[in-house]
């Protein structure tokens, strides 16, 4: 779908034509609005004031102010969120210090289904373009979606699953250019409806070429500043959806498809391309008679594929096909207790194919039974919950046998029993303040992934080997077998307290957590590397590397690292205010920390440091103004082989022109990042050392809803 971006400069000469006349526009964030917003990601459908974990959704023209290509950059500056920041390519949420296979990105409530929790440089197969909104759930959402939500989830939420009536047409067109990368993307949101029959149709399409750097990529590299290699990025994607809608039956069907070519940076040459197809269906049976009075069941199929490719040949392809189910109903107070009983399955069939795979294919089958429920009593919400998960690996063994023939490596199906439960309360001091308090007891299974890996991470840039393995050393030989034992369950203990005060005019929140994980899983650097097909010492290598003289630059080696355990401690804090100084000004600030180790002492890798942020915004007629700053600080608690990052404060500004057309309104913005040409390295990336953010960029859009 390829499309002429001077539609941007079309449309602002239409906007500005005699026609045009002042919108009525409400101010860009009103407080009220925490009020009303319900979060879907919950079958209580409560407002953020009445939920006992921590919950931000970002909508609206919140939304539309911190769009980016990936939902990592989209989410980077929601407090206790962070990007892992492959590039500006790929990046996923990390909450609180966690990412991977610890948060669930779901889409519209049923995971996205793609490769992103295995390496941080797959995208996750989501467009936050077309989103209405985004809800981020901070710490442990397991009971609904799973032990893969142990660290928390993102779910994108859109309108191709139609299930409200409409009559008429609805819709909005988005077109934005970038000039630090020559960026475009357009999309739109269409909406329709006759009776009890609804319909959507979501498209869009991006284009970039490498993106603008202050400084030289590679840390070590001297010179002026230019672009980062291999950053370019086009995507496309579309959403067909329809739905029948009744008082007491709901219906609705939806099919996507998106396609994306990006290149990897730091490795030259090497790109990835990626497409999914995605079926998605919910039937919702409402007002029935009898102890369970409503019935829902989501259900969604996924096919996804991406290959790396190096130059033309392809390298290696992952495949992931899924099916997943939940269906839930609602029970009749008992004992003014009123909640969700119901029924989880998940199966995925992943397969990474290749010289560079370095998993084998697994089939994971999850099969779960949760338990929800929540009472009123005057000021008071009494949340708790329960599940039972039970979670099977099935291995083909022959991947190890083509990885390592003189190794006889066979892996059983492996089977997990993960069980969670959570206690939760509201407390309404009174109209303005209230208390949360949550605590959530939560069984993670390992991925196969981190259970099973055996060979070179091109995207880390390691050798990955999973927790089924132990390294032999016999008179420095070192050799690759399998453990006599399976890797045991994470198990986190979360505690949540938050403070929330909520007026017309102003609305501040502060949030303290301590999550004891027991039997964390994370990479752990060993003093050996990956050359010429076997594993050496760092030693051995360097002194291989001094040999090559002049050729040293050609030496090809893969720091090797192994998936460990151990007792970890997470613990620290977000906090934000916003206020409505009067009917023009309003000020935002923000500040977040979290802090990692190990039970040895020693800190876990690639935790975001401290930041702390503010802005300003004006609002007159039809103009809003905004000058956002954002201070990182400095990251020096490492782990072992990491590197001390610098601070960094980042600097923008936007500014807004509403305006009515007809039956159209229309926002007209141009937006400055990075203005003061910062060098920035985002601690949590494997590439800090190879990707600086961007430089200095200007950006002009125009939304149009009518």
């Amino acid at each position: 779908m390829k499309v002429k971006y001077s539609a941007i400069v079309l449309a602002v000469f239409a906007a500005l034509s005699p026609n045009a006349d002042a919108a009525e526009k409400k101010i860009q964030k009103d407080e009220s609005d925490i009020e009303t917003i319900l979060i879907t990601a919950s079958p209580f459908q409560r407002t953020i004031l009445e939920s006992s974990v921590p919950v931000t959704i970002l909508s609206g023209e919140e939304l539309d102010q911190h769009q980016a290509a990936t939902l990592g950059e989209t989410l980077k500056n929601v407090p206790g969120v962070h990007s892992s920041y492959f590039g500006p390519v790929a990046s996923s949420p990390i909450i609180r210090g966690l990412d991977g296979p610890r948060i669930k990105v779901l889409q519209n409530g049923l995971g996205a289904s793609d490769a992103s929790r295995v390496g941080p440089d797959h995208q996750v197969s989501t467009e936050t373009s077309t989103a209405s909104q985004i809800e981020i759930l901070r710490g442990p959402a397991t009971l609904l979606y799973g032990s893969g939500a142990i660290g928390g989830v993102v779910n994108v939420v859109d309108n191709r699953l139609p299930v409200t009536r409409q009559e008429g047409l609805i819709g909005e067109i988005f077109a934005q250019y970038d000039n630090v990368a020559d960026a475009k993307t357009i999309s739109t949101d269409l909406n329709a409806g006759v009776g009890d029959f609804v319909v959507h149709l979501d498209a869009y399409n991006r284009s970039t070429n490498d993106y603008k750097i202050p400084v030289p990529a590679n840390i070590n590299e001297q010179g002026a500043s230019s672009k980062l290699p291999n950053s370019a990025m086009d995507a496309d994607g579309y959403n067909l959806g329809a739905g029948w809608v009744q008082d007491d039956t709901v219906i609705a069907l939806a099919y996507g498809r998106m396609n994306s070519e990006y290149g990897l940076p730091g490795e030259d040459g090497v790109f990835i391309k990626l497409k999914q197809d995605r079926y998605q269906g919910v039937v919702d049976w409402n007002n029935l008679d009898g102890f369970i009075n409503a019935v829902h069941w989501q259900n969604a199929y996924t096919d996804y594929e991406h290959s790396e490719i190096d130059v033309v040949e392809v390298g290696t392809t992952f495949r992931n096909e899924s099916i997943e189910s939940r269906l839930w109903g609602e029970h009749a107070p008992v004992f003014g207790w009123k909640g969700v009983l119901g029924l989880h399955y998940n199966n995925s069939d992943f397969e990474a194919i290749g010289e560079e795979a370095f998993t084998p294919p697994t089939k994971t089958d999850s099969l779960a039974v949760f338990l929800m429920e929540e009472r009123q009593t005057g000021a008071f919400i009494w949340q708790i919950g329960s599940r039972i998960e039970q979670v099977t690996h099935t291995i083909n063994n022959d991947f190890f046998a083509e990885r390592d023939p003189q190794q006889s490596i066979a892996f059983a199906d492996t089977d997990y029993v993960a069980v969670s439960g959570s206690a939760g309360v509201v407390f309404k001091i009174d109209n303005d303040n209230t208390l949360a308090f949550n605590y959530a007891y939560s069984e993670r299974a390992p991925s196969a992934s981190e259970f099973f890996s055996y060979g070179p991470h091109i995207g880390s840039g390691t050798y990955e080997i999973g927790g089924g393995f132990e390294i032999a050393n016999n008179n420095d030989q070192y050799t690759v077998v399998q453990t006599a034992s399976d890797m045991d369950k994470e198990v986190s203990n979360n505690v949540d307290l938050s403070y929330r005060f909520n007026t017309d005019d102003l609305n501040a929140s502060f949030s303290i957590f301590h999550n004891q994980v027991d039997n964390y899983i994370f990479e752990d650097f060993t003093d050996l590397v990956f050359s010429d097909g076997g594993l050496v010492s760092a030693q051995v290598f360097a002194d291989q590397v001094a040999n090559l003289g002049e050729a040293a630059d050609e030496a090809d080696g893969l720091p090797v690292v192994v998936f460990a355990q151990q007792n970890a401690k997470l613990y620290g804090y977000e906090a934000q205010i916003d206020w409505h100084l009067n009917d023009q000004w309003r000020l935002e600030a923000f500040t977040d920390y979290t802090r990692a180790k190990l039970a040895s002492g020693l800190n876990v890798p690639r935790i975001p440091p401290m930041r702390i942020g503010s802005s300003a915004h004006y609002e007159s007629g039809n103009w809003h103004t905004e000058m956002e700053i954002i201070r990182n600080s400095k990251q020096d608690k490492i782990a072992i082989n990491e590197t001390d990052t610098s601070g960094y404060t980042m600097v923008s500004a936007s500014a807004n022109y509403y305006l009515a057309l007809d039956n159209v309104d229309m926002t007209i913005y141009i937006k400055g990042d990075n203005l003061t040409n910062q060098e920035a390295r985002v601690h949590s990336s494997y590439l800090k050392d190879e990707a600086p953010l961007s430089s200095r960029s200007f950006s002009v859009g125009v939304r149009a809803r009518f």
